[in-house]
């Protein structure tokens, strides 16, 4: 059946402007486009610890049957909560399936009607779609500028409730907000404040939160586990009526399948690595560290966005010209991505570099020179 006309339309504008996305096979080349930051996906040890203990429990399925209010609950899914709720230092915890569900599940069901959400224009999508589909009004405040957030609440009238979310660390320009200052901000306006921590765990360790020991003022804080954990899910990080609240009105959480055992496993694991074991932490940390430096003697510093994150953003503008960098820097065998408007506002588009603990000072070198002479080109 042929698609309608307006649809064909607007894929035919998006080839217009060199934006189509496709699905490609990248299974070669070095990566520094995944969010593995920690090389937890890739992780043997983890791998084989998570098929033994699955073992051990008798709980060889092939999926978990059910949503966690039906035939999906599991002992080892209360388990993990209650262990992510003492290692997050949190009341309680709820797992998702994803962060995309965590947040849709949690924006769509929290604010009500009457109640205002104010959200960093930079913000996920997912955090956007889950606002949309809430009763509440929302407007964005400029990307970490707080003197234009207080600006926006100061004039609000006849407001129930106050929300405001922002990222730990942010997926395109990896930087990080003064949290502090949000914090207080927030407290002067009697404001509940949402954390997502997606690319901040692992990373910064258990994430910014508690790495700067800001956990008792937050509202709820959004942990996903596809990044720098290296396996599948999210969970919310919030008081017990806040669980119980989502485990009654989330409808992410309500209507889907849970996650299966295995992931609640391989979860539960790398946790343990993550705790156990700093060289993957320290070498990530060396590797962002040196790429700056690299970044700095080549000159090129200037191209980037400023972070101290596993994510390096260089700005190359208009969807054309940042495809034929990424095309060049793909031929010698380095995996990277452009990241192309509308992802991005316009002219901002970028090639997006995720520093791993797995690469080597040499690839890094290799890396930046080739994109300097490529640019220079």
């Amino acid at each position: 059946m042929t698609l309608p006309h307006k649809l064909i339309s607007k894929l035919e504008k998006r080839k217009e402007t060199n934006s189509l996305r496709t699905l490609v096979l990248t299974e070669n080349g070095v990566d520094y486009f995944s969010n593995d930051y920690l090389g937890f996906a890739r992780s043997k040890k983890i791998y084989d610890a998570t098929h033994s203990l699955i073992s051990s429990e008798n709980k060889i399925k092939n999926g978990s049957t059910g949503s966690r209010l039906i035939s999906g609950n599991h002992h080892m899914h209360a388990e993990l909560e209650s262990d992510l709720a003492n290692i997050h230092k949190s009341e309680s915890a709820l797992l998702f399936n994803s962060g995309y569900d965590a947040n849709l599940g949690f924006f769509s069901c929290i604010p009500q009607r009457h109640d205002i959400v104010f959200y960093d224009e930079l913000i996920h999508a997912s955090i956007r779609d889950g606002i949309r589909l809430s009763n509440s009004k929302s407007f964005s405040f400029k990307h970490n500028d707080f003197e234009n957030l207080a600006n926006k609440i100061s004039k609000l009238e006849n407001v129930e409730e106050i929300y405001i979310v922002t990222e730990s660390v942010f997926s395109m320009d990896g930087d990080t907000p003064n949290l502090q200052q949000l914090i207080n901000l927030s407290k002067q306006y009697n404001c509940k404040l949402i954390i997502d921590e997606a690319h901040a765990l692992g990373v910064f360790g258990l994430g910014i939160i508690q790495e700067q020991q800001l956990e008792n003022n937050i509202f709820a804080r959004i942990i996903t586990f596809g990044k720098g954990l290296g396996c599948h899910g999210a969970v919310v990080l919030g008081s017990s009526e806040l669980k119980n609240y989502l485990i009654n009105f989330s409808r992410s959480f309500i209507y889907t399948t849970a996650l299966p055992a295995h992931s609640v496993v391989t979860i539960k694991l790398a946790y343990n690595e993550l705790l156990s074991n700093s060289t993957a932490i320290n070498s990530l940390k060396s590797n962002i560290s040196y790429f700056k430096v690299i970044c700095k003697s080549l000159n090129i510093d200037y191209l980037f966005t400023k972070s101290n994150s596993a994510i390096q953003s260089c700005i190359i503008k208009d969807n054309n010209t940042v495809k034929l960098v990424a095309n060049k820097i793909i031929e010698e065998g380095f995996n990277v991505k452009a990241i192309l408007h509308p992802t991005v506002p316009n002219n901002e588009e970028r090639i997006r570099f995720c520093i791993h603990s797995y690469n080597t000072k040499e690839e890094i070198s290799k890396l930046l020179t080739l994109l300097k002479q490529t640019l220079i080109k």
